[in-house]
């Protein structure tokens, strides 16, 4: 299904045009009611009558993380607060959060581009949308809540976590369409298992699964596991919260960048410079019709590849290839760049371990270590303990000739994969921690060294 058939399907030509007169209106608005991007602008020699053509953005400075944390909450609006009628916030960790404000107009757009999202997905009037991203401050939850309405769908507004009623709901409502982070939908589907409920059995026919990376192995993982197709979903809250762009069920083949509101480049993340099509890169996004918070050439951290070749869908939108990872998130391992999802993509291939994982950096005098720990299946687990009868016996378990066997060969893999040797433990079924959230993949122990 294809909900805004005259954006998705626009010819290249009078889409590059369209994209041209709002990148105008746009520069000009954010030099006269944003301080911070006149000084910017003003600091680089640009004025905005300067940007006529897509060809002279690169023409423009970027705009980085830290800006949005410099200017908070609210410098770097360019409605004044009579006009917005939503706030939202990152879901930063550390320091204070980054704020995103919303017109009328803005909230309009966002559920236009998440109904678009729903819709290439396999959605339509006819299901019901459990929506089991967190609803409040994140922006997840309400914004797949309003394109689902928008489509006519009926929603159940769940939020996270509360994992026993999510599949009661589920099994009851009869849901048909989930939408949560990849990690939950496999920790749901976890403790599905342990109440003894078949999933299969359920009306639920697609999954669409964001906000955090995840791999092409993980995706097969969870559609043999649910029964049902599994469509990778983008977005953050700088730009306007999911629905920048989403793969579409039929070919699942790229997501589709809503390229009328969206104006997208790759980068090098090291230098700055702008990358050919079809080079993997830093996403640079630029929101063309964003009123309240408009960001010029935003640096995303994230890391992926574009095309503009028509998908078979119809859809004739640029499209993103499956994020790869986060620049901030890339872990530098004796020099070589590893992103999780490198390695997540070797443990898939095996079905003797579980999607349950922690990497663990450390530095063992002047060289970085990074050890894997991932969950065994509890079927291989059962047949390497029997005859264990205390901790005593523990030795037996590590040196059991299927888990030394199967240990080889997965250092054999990550290593031809990422060139890298590692280390490799495996861990008792249900003993890494799940997450109701993002995943939590990364350990790095260095940090801590270096402070201490």
């Amino acid at each position: 299904m294809i909900f805004d058939r005259e954006h998705e399907c626009m010819n290249r030509a009078d889409l590059k045009k369209l994209q041209e007169e709002r990148l105008r209106v746009l520069v000009k608005r954010v030099y006269d009611r944003v301080p911070f991007y006149k000084r910017l602008f003003d600091t680089n020699g640009v004025k905005p009558e300067q940007i006529r053509t897509l060809d002279d953005l690169q023409r423009l400075p970027v705009t980085k993380k830290h800006n949005l944390r410099d200017e908070y909450p609210f410098g770097l609006f360019a409605a004044s607060m009579k006009e917005v009628v939503r706030i939202h916030a990152s879901s930063g960790t550390t320091g204070k959060p980054t704020t995103v404000g919303y017109t009328h107009n803005d909230i309009v757009m966002w559920a236009q581009v998440m109904a678009r999202s729903l819709a290439g997905a396999g959605t339509s009037e006819d299901d019901i949308v459990q929506v089991a991203y967190g609803y409040g401050l994140f922006t997840g939850g309400l914004g797949a809540h309003y394109g689902a309405e928008l489509l006519g769908a009926s929603v159940i507004p769940i939020s996270g976590s509360n994992t026993q009623r999510q599949l009661m709901l589920m099994e009851d409502f009869g849901t048909t369409v989930l939408c949560c982070t990849p990690s939950f939908a496999l920790y749901v589907w976890d403790v599905a298992q342990q109440l003894g409920l078949d999933v299969t059995k359920f009306p639920l026919k697609v999954g669409v699964f964001g906000a955090e990376p995840w791999s092409e192995a993980m995706r097969h993982d969870i559609e043999r596991k649910w029964n049902i197709k599994a469509c990778d979903i983008y977005g953050l809250s700088e730009i306007v919260g999911p629905g920048v762009s989403c793969e579409c069920v039929d070919a699942q083949s790229g997501l589709h960048m809503a390229d009328d509101h969206f104006l997208s480049e790759i980068i090098d993340p090291e230098t700055g410079e702008v990358l050919p099509e079809g080079e993997r890169g830093e996403l640079v996004i630029t929101t063309l019709t964003k009123e309240a918070f408009p960001l010029v050439r935003y640096r995303t951290g994230d890391i992926t590849r574009l095309t503009t070749e028509p998908c078979s869908c119809g859809r004739t939108n640029t499209r993103m290839a499956r994020v790869f990872g986060r620049s901030d998130d890339m872990l530098i391992i004796r020099g070589v760049n590893v992103f999780p999802s490198q390695v997540e993509s070797v443990l898939l291939m095996s079905p003797q371990v579980e999607p349950h994982y922690r990497l663990v950096v450390d530095r063992r005098g002047a060289l970085d270590n990074l050890e894997v720990q991932v969950e065994i299946s509890p079927s291989l687990y059962q047949d390497v303990t029997q005859g264990i009868l205390s901790t005593d016996d523990i030795a037996i378990f590590t040196e059991h000739e299927t888990l030394v066997r199967l240990k080889s060969n997965i250092q054999k893999n990550i290593k031809d994969v990422i060139g890298v040797n590692t280390g490799v433990t495996f861990k008792e079924p249900g003993s890494i921690e799940r997450s109701e959230g993002k995943a939590q993949r990364v350990l790095d122990l260095r940090e801590e060294k270096n402070v201490s």
